[in-house]
Order: structure tokens, then sequence, then C-alpha cells
């Protein structure tokens, strides 16, 4: 009898936003010592933070948590205007980590406001991206998260709207949403590229492409991890049963017991070697891998935290470890 089938979605696990945040926390701590503050969770994974709160990272809701004049790690995720103010009136040292796909979006915020237009962000409401993102120009920018709320929506000038998406959702319900707002406001105008981050998408795509042959997809990421809750959902759209689990540990054996093909894969902000794990945990199964994109992007680190001699734009060293399954090393990386 054949082997089960572990279906390996590619890309998956960290992008170069995640690893671009990790890398300027444990780059600190390897400089500094403990403690660096790190305003919110410098990305949405328990066992991120849990390793790094090991190495002497301590992780604040907001700044009075964090002493006058010390270092402070703004997360992946990205801060409102107020929030760097106060630093700067506390006089923090501010090591800033937002992806720089979401400083995009903060500037076409600031740009749109700026000309007159309401802001209409899709997204969901508490994400700290979002309230990062609203920030920008609160008294202009209205959130949205489903087609209803656009049929509600009501603006000053209906010929002045623009429209702007979090990172992080799912492709399906954004162009949904999307297509309600063009429908009610034709004069809509925004991004002349997608908000919706390469990354999230190439994940998404990926996990379709594992999901149509799969009996059941895991996926390993944190349950306030926005990009690994949309895989779940994603897959889900595709008719096949779906669990997010944040390590091996989460696995249930009823989710496989009829299983011939499992689908895995893991959000962007989730560790390489969690997956492996679960490779690991599975035992002997048959481990095929579903390329559907190749990442190649990379981010600059902030100069403060470069190593002496690095030069703006060298490749960062990686920090991710080999795929284990059948022993060879993956060539896809973020």
């Amino acid at each position: 009898m054949a082997l089960p089938v572990v279906l390996l979605a590619s890309p998956r696990s960290f992008c170069a936003g995640v690893e671009r945040a990790i890398d300027i926390v444990a780059r600190l701590l390897d400089q500094r010592g403990g403690p660096i503050h790190v305003r919110k969770q410098i990305v949405h994974n328990t066992h991120v933070v849990a390793e790094l709160e090991a190495r002497g990272a301590v992780f604040v809701d907001e700044l009075d948590a964090v002493p006058d004049g010390a270092t402070v790690v703004f997360s992946a995720h990205g801060v409102s205007p107020a929030v760097r103010e106060e630093a700067a009136r506390r006089g923090l040292e501010v090591i800033d980590a937002t992806c720089p796909l979401v400083t995009k979006v903060h500037a076409e915020a600031k740009r749109y406001a700026a000309r007159g237009d309401t802001v209409v962000l899709i997204g969901h409401a508490g994400h700290e991206e979002v309230e990062g993102t609203v920030g920008e120009a609160p008294a202009q920018t209205v959130l949205v998260q489903s087609v209803a709320d656009v049929e509600a929506l009501e603006v000053p000038d209906p010929a002045r709207v623009s429209y702007l998406t979090q990172t992080t959702l799912a492709v399906e319900e954004t162009a949904d949403v999307l297509a309600a707002l063009r429908e009610k406001f034709p004069a809509l105008r925004g991004p002349s590229s997608a908000d919706i981050c390469y990354a999230t998408t190439n994940r998404q795509d990926a996990v379709r492409e594992v999901a149509r042959d799969s009996d059941v997809v895991l996926v390993v990421g944190s349950r306030n991890s926005s990009n690994s809750v949309r895989l779940v959902e994603t897959a889900r759209r595709m008719g096949t049963p779906a669990h997010l689990i944040d390590d091996v540990s989460d696995i249930r054996v009823e989710w496989l017991a009829d299983a011939r093909v499992v689908g895995l894969s893991a959000g962007a902000s989730a560790p390489p070697r969690l997956v492996d794990e679960v490779i690991e945990a599975l035992g002997a199964w048959d481990v095929q891998v579903r390329e559907t994109a190749r990442e190649t992007i990379q981010f600059t680190l902030p100069a403060a935290v470069r190593r002496q001699g690095q030069a703006p734009g060298q490749p960062l060293p990686e920090p991710r470890t080999p795929d284990r399954a059948k022993g060879t090393t993956e060539p896809d990386r973020a």
C-alpha cells in the first residue's frame, strides 16, 4: 500500500517583513543585551515571542511601560503618528521594525487624506496594523469589514473616496468588498498596486493548490495571526476541512484518522521549524512539495542594527532552518 501523502505548500512560513522584524530584535539583543522593549508582539506568533523573551526582549502593550530614555522597537504591524509623537516626547530611542509594505499603506493614507478624500480602509477592527493606518488620518478614515458595512456607508462627498486594504486579508473576501465599494462609489480611487502583500497572496495561492488535492489541511500559526487565519479560511473555501495549529501539540488524531493526503502550510509569522516538527510527528509519510511561487524579496535593516561593514541592501543572514522533508533543503525563501 502506498504511503499517505503530505502536500507541503510553498511558499509558507516567514516572509521578508517578518524575518526583518525578528532580526532587528535579535541583533539588538546580541549587540546590547537585554532588556530590549518591544511595543506589542514583534510578529503575531507565540513561539517567536517566547524565544525572544527568553533572550531578554520585553513586550509591552503601550509606551507607558517603557522607561524614559530606553530603546523601544515598533512591531512589524506599524504604529500611528500619535505613538511616534509620544515616543519622541519621552526621549525614547525608536528602532522601527514596521514592514515596508505596511509603511507603503501608511504613505497612501496620508496622500489620499491630503487631497481631501474619505479614505475607506478594508480591514479587521482591532488589528494593530489597522489601528496604525487609521491613525495616519483618523478624521478622514473609515473602516469597513464586509459588504454590509459598505452598503451602510455614508461619506461627505461620494466623488472623493479612496480605498486601502490591510495587507494580510483574504484575496477573495477583499474582492467582494472592493466590488461593493466600486458599485457604490463609481469614482473610487485606490493604490496603483494591491495593498495585500505578496507574501499573503503567495501563501493563499499555495494553500489553494494543496487544498484541491487534500483530505484535510493543517496551517501552522497563532490564533492572533491574521494571515494564518486567512489561510485556514482559504482552504475551507475550497471545500477542504482545515485547522489552525500553534504547533504539533495541537493536532487531533481524529482530524487525520481517514486522511490519505494532508495539506500543510504555515502563516508568514510562523517559524519554519514548526512545520518540520509536524512532518517529523507524522512519521512515514510521503512528503511532496507544491510550489506556486518563489520569493526572493529582502528588506534592508535599519542602520542602527546593521552589523559593522554591512552595506544597505546587502542580503540578510538566513534565520530559517532547512526543511527536513526527505532530508533535503528547499530552494524557496522569503
